[in-house]
């Protein structure tokens, strides 16, 4: 499978959340806003302010290409962009570390479990590194595949994070380690 991985645009993100916006009508804003804010918005509510992010000219994430078509799609921001991440009991900061976040994937159904999600995690760290970032933060799910779903993996799995080169730095359930990958280089980036 031959992808080409890419800074998003508004219209290959739309293509990739489909008429559903994702899972259940995200549009990937789930840790962007607070609860209420992110039922409230549910379908159109949060379409308007992922696209909103995208036309004040923001990259919040990148996306895999197969030749014209977007079939992934990997959310990678300052984890302040994620204000839901710093009340959740689970994911909340570890430390005072100014870290980027992985915080979503989106894979076409036709493309789940042929290693996309490995790709789109590897060209985000690059992504950020590029942005100044210094280390890079994942929150995936630690069960086996065959018995959790791909379609609500949406944070990925730990094996993806770990064939990439994260560790485990803190695990507050059993299920959800937060894990980080250090990036080489100089400090680069002092805002985060």
């Amino acid at each position: 499978m031959t992808v080409d991985i890419r800074p998003a645009i508004w219209a290959t993100f739309e293509t990739v959340m489909g008429e559903r916006g994702g899972c259940g009508g995200c549009w990937c804003m789930l840790w962007r806003r607070t609860s209420k804010e992110m039922e409230a918005g549910k379908g159109e509510g949060n379409r308007r302010a992922m696209k909103a992010l995208f036309d004040g000219g923001q990259v919040p994430g990148l996306v895999a290409m197969h030749g014209d078509d977007a079939v992934g799609w990997v959310q990678i921001d300052r984890r302040t962009a994620f204000p839901r991440l710093a009340t959740s009991r689970t994911l909340k900061p570890v430390d005072d570390q100014k870290v980027w976040s992985v915080s979503c994937f989106f894979i076409d159904k036709t493309f789940r479990r042929r290693g996309l999600s490995l790709n789109l995690l590897n060209a985000a760290v690059d992504w950020a590194q590029a942005q100044g970032a210094n280390v890079v933060e994942g929150y995936p799910i630690d069960t086996p595949k065959k018995k959790y779903p791909p379609v609500y993996a949406w944070t990925g799995f730990v094996e993806t994070f770990r064939k990439a080169g994260f560790v485990e730095v803190v695990r507050r359930s059993d299920t959800r380690p937060i894990m980080r990958k250090t990036l080489q280089g100089e400090e680069r980036d002092k805002d985060g």
